[in-house]
């Protein structure tokens, strides 16, 4: 990875969360239905032996994914900026041509949630926002074709805290 992994601090303890959801509850969790289902016998016709075989690979590769990208996290507060100029952690209110108007946070690749309004920074329309303000008119090539928007608002505000409870894999669990 060459570049950062630009995160906000809510997305960061998410990713932190995760991982140590991984490492302390579901890891050992796993370990011991594989250890109890080894315990029955033939393996090569054992489902739970089997699939818990299948499932500790997939813990394994989720930890090993999350470490590589903590190691490369540039964390960026959007509370802590200000302007009216596109950047990292901006929330951009946008309008089409039709009127119609929707508001997007840019933050990290670790935190898209389109349901949520949250794109990455690397998604077009983020680049495209990029560098722009408030009455300008931005163009980006998106699936169906060009689209056109004019940014009506850009700001920079605190993030809502994380709720408490355990993390499960993201897009799956409490955000």
């Amino acid at each position: 990875m060459s570049e950062p992994n630009y995160i906000t601090p809510v997305g960061l303890e998410r990713i932190t969360r995760e991982l140590e959801w991984l490492q302390k509850s579901e890891r050992p969790k796993v370990v011991r239905e594989v250890t109890v289902a080894a315990a029955h016998g033939d393996r090569s016709e054992n489902a739970e032996y089997i699939y818990g075989k299948k499932r500790l690979r997939e813990i394994d590769r989720r930890m090993h994914f999350l470490i590589t990208r903590v190691g490369h996290i540039q964390v960026v507060d959007p509370a802590q900026m200000q302007g009216e100029i596109v950047r990292f952690g901006a929330t951009v209110t946008l309008e089409d041509a039709e009127g119609n108007e929707k508001t997007w946070k840019i933050y990290g690749e670790d935190e898209v949630s389109v349901e949520k309004g949250i794109l990455s920074w690397k998604a077009p329309l983020a680049r495209a926002l990029m560098g722009r303000q408030p009455g300008d008119t931005v163009r980006y090539e998106a699936p169906g074709g060009v689209r056109e928007f004019e940014v009506l608002a850009v700001k920079y505000e605190p993030q809502a805290p994380l709720e408490d409870g355990p993390i499960s894999p993201l897009g799956s669990g409490n955000s």
